[in-house]
Order: structure tokens, then sequence, then C-alpha cells
């Protein structure tokens, strides 16, 4: 993928990050790609779904596999404005996503090179190409406002 389409596609998903901030949730968006277009979409909903597991990558990779009709997401591209926590990597390990990338480090819980590093753990079967950093002030500046104003 080229720059420009990374960019494209987490414009997209920091769209998505905001629909999630809309909702009083903690704004993440993401995007599953393939082949040029969009097989699934989410944003964080663990709130309103009363769901731990209800994060934006999940419900994007959820999507995707219900419209392909596999649970393997074999040369797909997901996009996310959060650097993926070890529960979203590990799903994005079980569903083969062949590229991860990502906005904003999370370097509390980050599991993509910031704390662990599961997507290119060579234990696992399966590893995945990830990019870190797209569009990382933008993503970054979104989680921050949040966060400032729940504070106060």
């Amino acid at each position: 993928m080229s720059e420009a389409e990374d960019v494209r596609w987490m414009r997209l998903a920091l769209e998505l990050a905001q629909r999630a901030a809309a909702e009083g949730e903690v704004p993440v968006g993401a995007v599953v790609v393939k082949d040029g277009v969009v097989i699934g979409e989410g944003w964080n909903r663990p709130i309103a779904a009363h769901d731990p597991t209800a994060h934006a990558e999940i419900q994007a990779l959820r999507a995707a596999a219900q419209l392909l009709g596999n649970y393997r997401l074999v040369d797909t591209t997901l996009y996310v404005t959060l650097e993926p926590c070890a529960m979203c990597a590990g799903a994005m390990v079980h569903a083969r996503v062949r590229r991860v990338v990502y906005g904003a480090a999370d370097p509390r819980t980050g599991a993509t090179g910031s704390v662990f590093n599961l997507l290119q753990a060579p234990q696992l079967n399966h590893q995945a190409e990830v990019c870190g950093g797209v569009l990382a002030d933008e993503c970054g500046a979104l989680l921050r406002g949040f966060f400032q104003i729940r504070r106060k």
C-alpha cells in the first residue's frame, strides 16, 4: 500500500473514532480493507454494548468476517487510530490479517511494539506487517482531547 492509501483509510478510521467520542466512548476507530475496498469498520463500543471485547478493531474484524463469510481475513489490512491492545492483536493473529496500520502509539497497553509485539512474535503461527504513526498527531490529539474533557 502507498502512503497516500494509508492516510486515506486512516482518515476514515478517524471519522469512526469521532463517532465513538460522540457516543461517550474512548475515540478509537478501525477499518478493514481488502483489495482497496472497505470490508469492515468499527468504533469503540464497550460501554454501550456492556462488552469488554467491543473494541473498534474487534468490531471491524467481526464485520469483515461476516461480509466474507470466513473468519480468516487473509490479504487484508486493518487500520486503527490507536495501537492495538493484546486482545485485539491476538484476534488479528487468529484472523490472519496481513498488515496492521495504526495512528497513535499506546505506551501503556500497546501490543504491536510499545509494550509487547504480538503481531510479529516468532513463537506464534502468524505474523503481520506493522506500520505505526500514520496520522499519529491527529489520532493522539483526538484521544487527549477526549480525556481532558472527561477529567474535568
